[in-house]
């Protein structure tokens, strides 16, 4: 069916002056909180990546998996990263999160070592981002702070009470428990959410 040149400058001027439809969205909405019941705790690394894995259940969270994605140090990088993108790929697959949380700011004493780690944090990112996880950041301290009660608290003393917490029967590898933790002060700050007006921050 054919139309008149004047029917086609009608159609387009009926466009133009139609609202635009919000068909492209920057960012896609969170998922309420109540929706969140499986979070994934990351510790990036790229020669040991920390990742734990937790559902939220009463009296206390339980813990579906934890574990070190270990590299040996004659691997080259992109051997690593290609273990970081698959072990984590089967993590989702398995456990099925709807968010991931990470540390929001990390130090590294030199630049060489800031984009080893920053090409392990991408690596990991690009994988939860493609399984289309809500991705929240936690500082150090503040995870500290929700886990021990002391922002300068030990790595050890984290890991233990991340297994008092968890009712653990062994204590977790250095790396699993970072990752652990992030979790549990996540599910601590979604508590909170319930009650207050706070916004998460994400990226």
């Amino acid at each position: 069916m054919g139309i008149t040149p004047q029917q086609l400058r009608q159609m387009e001027q009926r466009l133009q002056r139609a609202p635009r439809r919000a068909t492209a969205v920057v960012e896609p909405a969170l998922r309420p909180v109540s929706n969140h019941q499986v979070l994934l705790g990351l510790d990036p690394s790229l020669r040991g990546t920390g990742y734990g894995v937790v559902r939220l259940s009463e009296p206390f969270p339980q813990t579906l998996a934890h574990g070190t994605i270990s590299c040996p140090a004659n691997w080259e990088h992109s051997r690593c990263l290609a273990k970081i993108a698959a072990t984590l790929r089967d993590v989702l697959k398995e456990h099925r999160p709807t968010v991931c949380v990470v540390e929001g700011i990390f130090f590294a004493q030199n630049l060489r070592t800031a984009i080893v780690m920053g090409e392990a944090r991408g690596a990991a990112l690009c994988v939860i981002a493609e399984a289309g996880l809500d991705i929240f950041e936690i500082a150090t301290r503040k995870v500290k702070q929700a886990i021990v009660g002391y922002g300068a608290a030990q790595k050890l003393a984290v890991a233990k009470m991340v297994q008092r917490m968890l009712r653990l029967p062994e204590l977790p590898a250095a790396d699993a428990a970072d990752a652990l933790a992030l979790a549990l002060a996540q599910a601590q700050n979604f508590e909170r959410s319930r009650f207050s007006l706070t916004k998460q921050k994400t990226i």
